[in-house]
């Protein structure tokens, strides 16, 4: 407690101080004490075995549809009881505070959306056939109030503990939020089946609900172990080209978020900004079939060296076309250099003809390149490389996607590299040149600057 904030700890401390009183009120008469134990223990065991995702930062768990089955089995006061009590008995490593606050959270939830059941039509006991398909619309309603309690209560621990800012958004962004909502209402149905089925076979249910719990736990960790794999197959890739020059470190992971950043501006569902993501690590995995003195000449490139680097993105395609899971990825990597008005490669196709992918990481690549630090000049700031995107929108950008980029960055920041330090070794070669830079021109012998 005492390495909290002050803010955090006095809303510690109300939380679990309005769970107690809550708690204290009751009344606590024709809560039946065999199906509290009942949901007491499958909470545990669903919240015991959580998968974590997103680098063990949060986790997911079948534990909420323990605590939606309380609210019509045991009512209000019985949710409370189990979300606070089974929150301190889980078999895990957390700190008491931590587990404190996740007992007096679920504690908070399970009594307001226990009142709403309730509220709203719905009685407490075993569902009888007579209560469907009734039933559904109070439930529903439960389980909108119990993921939005919890969400407000942690995003309120968030702002004492400073990881999130209350900021006006320009726009509310409907569909993720739809989506997320209709995903927790069809999660949490499962809680009236857990009710349902405690009714018809009483102890026996918690081998007919574990069981299956055990099985989706086994089959969610196979797919987070697939992602990840997944995720270290393109680092590595990721990392073999930036070999080629000390200054381009971290290059494809800072596209493949600001990638993702656009696509989440444009609303695009979470598979497909996950794919722009892969795309934003992979753009220039063709630089491997580059010669690195190309890359790192410093004069003028001859015709001859110019088409290799036009190549370098059909090069990527034919390196990453077999790996199955990058789908659309794949167009966006062979097309991220043509422009707007026709005159990039591979192709020369110009306009909506131009591949979406295609035109986010061209944005997102070419922002990265300016706020970074190259050998031939200093990172330029946020600003400037704002006004020259849209110097560039239209000939060379897609307007669309330079707009949401500068939205998602003004809204939620961007972390430009730290300055890169020459290499100690002065043989060490470095390019002289970028061609993902569109204020400085690629010079080729005999020509006009491209």
């Amino acid at each position: 407690m005492r390495a909290l904030p002050g803010a955090a700890r006095v809303y510690v401390c109300l939380v679990v101080l309005g769970a107690i009183v809550v708690m204290l009120l009751g009344p606590y008469t024709g809560i039946d004490p065999t199906a509290l134990v009942f949901l007491m223990v499958l909470f545990v065991v669903a919240e015991s075995i959580r998968t974590l995702v997103d680098n063990g930062k949060a986790g997911i768990s079948p534990s909420s549809s323990a605590a939606l089955a309380s609210i019509v089995l045991v009512g209000p006061i019985g949710a409370a009881l189990l979300g606070f009590c089974a929150s301190l008995l889980v078999l895990r490593r957390q700190d008491f505070v931590k587990r404190l606050f996740n007992g007096a959270q679920f504690a908070l939830a399970g009594y307001a959306s226990g009142n709403a059941f309730l509220r709203f039509g719905g009685d407490i006991g075993v569902p009888e056939r007579t209560d469907f398909p009734w039933i559904v619309v109070p439930f529903a309603i439960a389980i909108l109030v119990h993921t939005i309690m919890n969400s407000v209560l942690m995003a309120g621990l968030m702002w004492c503990l400073g990881v999130v800012r209350i900021q006006r958004a320009n726009r509310v962004r409907w569909r993720p939020l739809a989506t997320l909502e209709l995903s927790s209402i069809g999660y949490g149905m499962l809680g009236l089946l857990i009710a349902v089925i405690w009714g018809v076979v009483g102890a026996f249910a918690i081998v007919l609900v574990m069981l299956p719990m055990f099985i989706a736990r086994w089959a969610f960790d196979q797919y987070i172990a697939e992602q990840r794999a997944h995720d270290a197959t393109l680092a590595t890739l990721c990392q073999a080209v930036e070999t080629k020059d000390y200054y381009t470190r971290g290059h494809c992971m800072r596209v493949s978020k600001a990638s993702g950043m656009i696509a989440q501006e444009l609303g695009m569902d979470a598979e497909r900004v996950q794919t722009i993501r892969y795309a934003g690590m992979l753009h220039d995995v063709g630089k491997l079939g580059v010669p690195t003195k190309v890359l790192q000449k410093s004069g003028k490139l001859t015709e001859e060296e110019f088409a290799a680097i036009q190549l370098h993105p059909m090069r990527g395609y034919e390196i990453v076309r077999e790996i199955g899971f990058l789908g659309e990825a794949l167009t966006g990597i062979m097309h991220h250099h043509e422009r707007m008005d026709g005159r990039g490669y591979p192709m020369g196709l110009s306009g909506t003809d131009i591949p979406e992918f295609a035109r986010i990481i061209s944005v997102a690549d070419a922002f990265d390149c300016m706020t970074s630090t190259r050998s031939y000049r200093k990172a330029r700031s946020i600003e400037e490389a704002i006004v020259e995107l849209r110097r560039c929108a239209g000939p060379q950008f897609d307007p669309a996607m330079v707009d949401a980029l500068i939205a998602a960055v003004e809204r939620e920041g961007w972390d430009a590299p730290d300055a890169v330090e020459p290499p100690e070794d002065d043989s060490a070669e470095v390019a002289q040149q970028d061609h993902d830079d569109p204020s400085v021109p690629l010079r080729v012998a005999g020509e006009a600057e491209r």
